[in-house]
């Protein structure tokens, strides 16, 4: 027999709370979501994480539909990133998100300056936000030693031909993850998950960067 996911109907009185959603305590809840959020309402849970959402953005071209991007935001989500952002045409691959984009912000850009223009005017002050790209190119500085900014759009592209030049262009500076072994790149999904985690060891955890 298959192992359900999630949990069953809530177990003798119901709790009181506007949080808690009436269908899933009668019925059970087998989203994935963290055992905190069981039985909550997804408008609930949405709010509690604008409550203490991390200073980052994500962003990803999207000129292809590349499967990779659902991994992508999936991962912003289990980071608890600010927003995410698509860049290029608007439907994206969902399949590999795994429905956690519903407790995200999600941004669609048309053309890498419609990014541009929109993170000139963003941040706390409105003075605007950098763009950091991630990708394995000539130039790049190691992710492994720069001090990401508290608040900037990490930036990645699509599988295969990596960032755009417009967006490398439009970065304030282009990272790379140092690899040690015979292949060439790592995917995007696991190239965002390192640069997420960069982040949070910085501003979470408050380690140094190396120089």
């Amino acid at each position: 027999m298959e192992e359900q996911v999630g949990v069953g109907p809530w177990p003798g009185q119901w709790p009181l709370g506007d949080h808690w959603d009436a269908d899933l305590l009668r019925d059970g809840d087998r989203r994935n979501v963290v055992d905190s959020y069981r039985y909550w309402r997804h408008e609930a849970i949405v709010a509690d994480l604008d409550s203490r959402r991390h200073g980052f953005h994500v962003a990803v071209e999207n000129w292809g539909h590349d499967f990779n991007i659902g991994s992508v935001i999936r991962t912003a989500n289990a980071f608890n990133a600010q927003a995410f952002h698509i860049v290029g045409k608007r439907r994206w691959n969902r399949r590999g998100a795994m429905v956690t984009d519903r407790y995200q912000h999600e941004h669609h850009h048309p053309e890498v300056g419609d990014l541009v223009a929109w993170a000139a005017r963003a941040g706390t002050d409105g003075t605007g936000i950098p763009l950091i790209g991630v990708d394995n190119l000539p130039g790049s500085r190691p992710l492994e030693t720069y001090d990401l900014p508290r608040e900037c759009v990490l930036v990645f592209g699509q599988e295969g031909p990596g960032l755009s030049a417009p967006m490398r262009e439009a970065c304030e500076a282009v990272l790379h993850i140092e690899q040690f072994g015979s292949t060439r790149s790592i995917n995007a999904g696991a190239a965002a998950a390192v640069a997420m985690h960069a982040w949070v060891r910085r501003h979470v955890f408050g380690q140094t960067v190396p120089r």
